[in-house]
């Protein structure tokens, strides 16, 4: 990954553990593309946060087109030339189908799935951040987003938890597990600066980045 262009970074993370913010941020560090999910155009959210069985089927198919539309449109442009850091994997559909759908909807979804082109560019890095479920409760508080008041610390687990499991067994690409409970990233440079000092050290393997521990 040389300076000039990051290739392709991105950056995941369960809800409110500042996957969006960091790929901005490092998208403008790198002069890179950003590619950004856009849950305030999915019609369905704020009525799956009210009542998740009735309105999480719509909701994750919305999400899968909509994420399959913003590849696309990344594989036609420029992207490997100009480098783009998005906050989502592509598998994160999947991730969310399978913590969100009954047996039923979970076959439909699959069979939709399959008739999508799955052949999906290669993260050159993902940085997959983590932070325990009191942090992530406190961020959505903080960040008062009026449909995620609905979100509690049941499902937000069982999403901490499918994370934890996909990236235990993650080989797609060069992976970077940051601790993000104690730092600021968006707000502090002294805490960027040294994640993009460790970022542009990776090229193979699985990697832990502990800013604490770095600081002793």
């Amino acid at each position: 990954m040389s300076t000039a262009s990051p290739g392709y970074i991105v950056v995941e993370g369960p809800i409110g553990v500042g996957k969006t913010s960091l790929a901005q941020r490092l998208a403008d560090a790198f002069d890179a593309r950003p590619l950004l999910e856009r849950p305030e155009e999915n019609p369905f959210l704020e009525r799956f946060y009210a009542a998740r069985k009735h309105f999480a089927l719509p909701t994750q198919l919305f999400f899968l087109f909509q994420r399959v539309r913003q590849i696309q449109e990344l594989k036609q442009g420029d992207m490997f030339n100009t480098g783009t850091v998005a906050d989502f994997l592509m598998d994160k559909d999947r991730l969310f189908a399978r913590v969100n759908l009954d047996d039923d909807e979970l076959r439909l979804y699959e069979q939709v799935h399959g008739q999508m082109n799955t052949d999906w560019p290669r993260p050159d890095l993902v940085i997959y951040l983590q932070a325990p479920i009191d942090v992530l409760m406190e961020r959505l508080r903080r960040r008062d987003i009026p449909y995620e008041r609905m979100i509690d610390r049941n499902y937000l687990k069982s999403l901490v938890d499918a994370y934890t499991q996909y990236f235990y067994h993650y080989t797609g690409a060069p992976l970077l597990m940051v601790n993000a409970a104690e730092i600021n990233f968006v707000d502090s440079d002294a805490d960027f600066d040294m994640l993009l000092a460790h970022i542009r050290k990776i090229k193979t393997g699985r990697h832990f980045f502990n800013p604490l521990k770095a600081e002793l």
